[in-house]
């Protein structure tokens, strides 16, 4: 074994070394404790063995909803004439113990909608945890959740959760797993609660017209109940899922008796009318679109219409952004794009029809990427002031989503933006002018997919289309490409009810324009064509089309006792090019990735449960060039107390990047490490709070150490307030510059010229909300942010491959730098200048909004909003204090009132 692993240790770094046995002694020591404790702990004896023949059933009861009060309180007579089951379990905190309390739900339902009422019996009334928060937002507060799958198809579900407090939540799951969640489904249903001598009771309407189901006489739904009692990390279930298994809807009991019902029309409208106005304090009094105050005022509408049962078409004129956060601070150094947060109602509401998942970042898929709609106009425009509109107009928009019977999902979108210019002023004849800046496009998106088996697997296409219209002399043409299409299948193989899944997709792309076009898609950061020592690429800059290709494939197994893996393939082609309608970082890519974990899910005396898992990753492009290998293993673990710890070692070794000199030759990478701790409260406190750490180093003289942390304070069941503080200190000791001629020949004729960069980055987000009812709540945000950056050790890559600088001051070269920050370098006879880089930046960003939904489905907004911001090109390192500064700057103050009004249609 020793022996075995000399070769290895030779031809890789200390670090990946360390890593490999890291994940060695995880795996020994947590799995001598699961054999030396796991039986330690016994369970309560009036556990129930949960392997029950067929499936569990609720009887549904129709009533006469005239002698319904809607109240809260269950004392109407027809919930006499419920059938209520009780016959919940603990998942946690020991799965297949009978619950401490008793929890009571049964279901009734008339011609227009489903009701369900519920007791959820406590012993101690006065510690029901009941906050009031804004809708969606259920904190930790005790809640009931039901999850229903209209469809019956073992596969979605939709889930209501009511709070104590009667907050409520719901939330769309798009595929057969209950932590699976999107939250952007936003049904119009109600809810009361009341809490009294015995516990509390909660009576829920949802309208028939806010749920899908199949076209049927008789109804057969599947059904999950939950109950969450947090402040004894108590989780219940109707129908228990043991942790080491999976599935959510394939899993469901029914709820059955429901006949005689038609689906509606499910006509909705919801116009909305907006006010804003924008106060500016940094003003060029010789720009003669810089003003004080801009008033504007738009009006909108979203509709909503059933076709059929299953299928619903949408519709926007002039969409609302729904801008009430801003997007965070930063400062990107990097080549590549920043992905961020898409809150456009219309966009993100169904979005899993269309293939996509919400990510931390944004709403996107492979292929589309929401944000890539209404993005600020991309077209150049010449003038010494230049007045460019922030975004495009939406002229329009229609998407149909929906499950028929057969299985088969449909998601399609359509949108239409309007053609922008942007204000021109020249100063030498005082003349004003206009440019076009981005034409009428059009964007469309198709996607379906089938579900088939017994374990639900699916199989899908999805195409993407994107049309621009130019006229033959439009300069924009030479910008921008005419025609972007993409598409491809995917399909999700699942085996023994989901435990192995065998996963993959192929996709294509294929854009069109004229020559220029094509020739800066080529040299873009996602490309690089121009690279002088590729040999498996060429740059035309003649070509008037570019296709490229995708294809990915995974097998995983998702369930069992202990171990879990996967591993998997992926590849892009170096000219696949997506952009135009999705968000792709990199092509020319060939990764594999293997994954191994082991977890204990039973309670031990030390542990409530932890997983420990490994990741190696390695790649290449098309040219056989390596370009990372990387390992990690870590740990996260649940004490007996409910706090949690997670650990991580990540480390890389030396490789090569075909990315660093941004178009240049191949340049080395070197070899490192990252350490992350986080430590968080246990969630049954009132409040919680959480310590992250991080620190990062490599053998080229690159470091970061990262701080962050975070208190969630609960003064009152009304009032919450949270403090989210950062600090990173960091050294890039790789950070591109620019690139200029008069090179050797190692380097093509050029200099690719890299620095030091020195960076400080302090920024704390504080929140205060408070809740006046769920339905009434105001939010306050703000994040000071500083940030500052010092260029030094100035250099230039020797030779194609090189991963070591040729640093100026040194070598026969000499570095000067004058008063302004600029660097002027003699090398031999050839001398050149190079710009300050430095900088230094303070902005605070903050909104504040009021929203009320003053009817069902009616909502009024009032928002505040400041961008404030300065930046000076000198590198003066920036502390905590700098935040203060960041009180001070100068901006803009926006503020916007927008009502909605929801009018459903009979």
């Amino acid at each position: 074994m020793l022996l075995a692993l000399v070769p290895f240790i030779k031809s890789h770094s200390f670090w990946v070394v360390i890593v490999v046995l890291c994940s060695l002694i995880l795996f020994l020591f947590f799995g001598l404790c699961s054999l030396t404790y796991s039986q330690t702990v016994e369970l309560p004896s009036e556990a129930i063995h949960t392997d029950r023949p067929g499936r569990k059933q609720i009887q549904a009861t129709r009533i006469d909803s005239r002698s319904f009060e809607f109240d809260g309180k269950l004392n109407d007579e027809v919930w006499q004439e419920a059938f209520f089951v009780s016959d919940f379990l603990q998942k946690e905190p020991h799965e297949g113990a009978a619950p401490r309390e008793k929890t009571e739900v049964g279901f009734l339902y008339d011609d227009d909608a489903l009701y369900v009422g519920a007791r959820m019996h406590s012993e101690n009334p006065e510690e029901i945890r009941a906050l009031v928060t804004r809708r969606d937002k259920e904190g930790s507060s005790d809640q009931l959740i039901v999850s229903l799958d209209g469809y019956r198809d073992r596969r979605t579900a939709y889930s209501f959760g009511v709070t104590a407090a009667g907050v409520r939540t719901d939330y769309y799951h798009p595929k057969d797993d209950a932590d699976e969640r999107d939250y952007t489904f936003d049904a119009v249903w109600e809810a009361k609660t009341i809490i009294d001598s015995g516990g509390w009771t909660v009576e829920m309407r949802i309208p028939f017209s806010q749920l899908r189901f199949n076209k049927e006489e008789v109804q057969v739904w599947g059904v999950n109940l939950n109950r969450r009692i947090p402040s004894r990390n108590e989780d219940l279930f109707w129908v228990l899922i043991p942790k080491d298994e999976t599935g959510w809807a394939s899993r469901f009991g029914e709820l059955i008796g429901i006949k005689g019902i038609k689906p509606s029309r499910r006509l909705e409208l919801l116009p909305y009318t907006a006010g804003n106005a924008t106060f500016s304090s940094n003003i060029n009094l010789n720009n003669p679109f810089d003003e004080k105050r801009d008033f504007g005022a738009r009006v909108g509408a979203d509709f909503k219409m059933g076709l059929g049962p299953n299928v619903t078409l949408f519709g926007t004129v002039n969409p609302d952004f729904g801008q009430v956060e801003a997007d965070p601070a930063e400062v990107n150094l990097s080549q590549f794009e920043t992905l961020f947060a898409d809150r456009r109602p219309f966009f993100t509401e169904g979005f899993q029809f269309l293939g996509g998942t919400r990510l931390q970042g944004g709403t996107r898929s492979t292929l589309f990427y929401t944000r890539r709609i209404g993005v600020p106009p991309r077209g150049h425009a010449e003038g010494d002031y230049i007045e460019m509109p922030n975004s495009t107009t939406i002229l329009g928009a229609t998407k149909v989503t929906g499950r028929l019977a057969s299985g088969l999902s449909i998601g399609a979108l359509s949108a239409l933006t309007a053609r922008e210019s942007a204000k021109t002023f020249n100063t030498a004849t005082a003349a004003f002018g206009k440019t076009e800046v981005e034409p009428l496009t059009s964007f469309n998106v198709l996607r379906l997919q089938q579900e088939f088996g017994p374990s639900v697997s699916t199989v899908g296409l999805m195409l993407t289309a994107v049309r621009r219209d130019f006229s033959t002399s439009d300069s924009l043409a030479q910008q921008l490409s005419r025609k972007a299409y993409t598409g491809g299948g995917n399909w999700n193989l699942r085996f023994k009810g989901g435990k192995y899944e065998l996963s993959g997709e192929l996709a294509f792309s294929l854009i069109e324009g004229k020559p220029g076009v094509i020739d800066g898609v080529q040299r873009s950061s996602t490309h690089y064509f121009q690279r002088p020592d590729a040999t498996h690429i060429t740059l035309d800059p003649e070509r008037t089309s570019l296709f490229g290709s995708l294809g990915l494939v995974r097998l995983r197994k998702n369930s069992g006792r202990h171990w879990l893996w996967e591993v998997r393939a992926s590849t892009e082609s170096p000219a696949f090019a997506p952009n135009d309608l999705a968000l792709q970082f990199t092509s020319d890519d060939i990764d594999v990735r293997a994954n191994l974990r082991y977890r204990e899910t039973m309670p031990t005396k030390f542990f409530h449960n932890y997983e420990i898992s490994s990741w190696a990753f390695t790649g290449w492009n098309y040219g056989g060039v390596r370009q990372y290998t990387r390992f990690r293993t870590g740990l996260n673990l649940t004490w007996a107390n409910f706090m949690h710890t997670s650990f991580g070692i990540f480390a890389w070794t030396r490789a090569t990047s075909p990315r660093l000199t941004r178009g240049g030759p191949l340049m080395g990478t070197g070899s490192g490490v990252n350490i992350d701790f986080q430590l968080l409260g246990s969630p049954a406190k009132r409040n919680s709070w959480l310590v992250n750490l991080s620190h990062t180093a490599d053998e080229l003289g690159g470091w970061d150490y990262t701080i962050r942390g975070g208190v969630d304070f609960r003064p009152s069941d009304r009032w919450e307030f949270s403090v989210t503080p950062s600090y990173s200190r960091s050294v890039n000791a790789r950070q591109y510059i620019t690139a200029l001629k008069g090179g050797g020949e190692a380097t093509f004729g050029e200099r690719y010229i890299f620095s030091f960069v020195d960076r400080s980055t302090p920024s704390v987000q504080f929140r205060l909300n408070y809740a006046l009812t769920p339905d009434l709540s105001l939010e306050i945000y703000a994040e000071p942010f500083a940030a500052s950056g010092r260029f030094y050790d100035f250099g230039e890559l020797p030779e194609a491959g090189s991963r070591k600088l040729r640093t100026y001051s040194s070598n026969g070269t000499t570095i000067v730098q004058e008063a302004d920050g600029t660097r002027t370098i003699t090398d031999g006879e050839d001398s050149f200048s190079l710009s300050n880089h430095d900088f230094n930046v303070h902005s605070l960003r903050s909104n504040v909004v009021l929203r009320w939904e003053w009817r069902l489905g009616s909502t009024l907004f009032l928002v505040w909003q400041q961008d404030r911001s300065s930046s000076e090109p000198q590198g003066d390192l920036v502390g905590p204090r700098g935040l203060w500064d960041a009180l001070t700057v100068g901006g803009d103050n926006f503020v916007a009132v927008k009502v909605s009004n929801w009018l459903p249609v009979d």
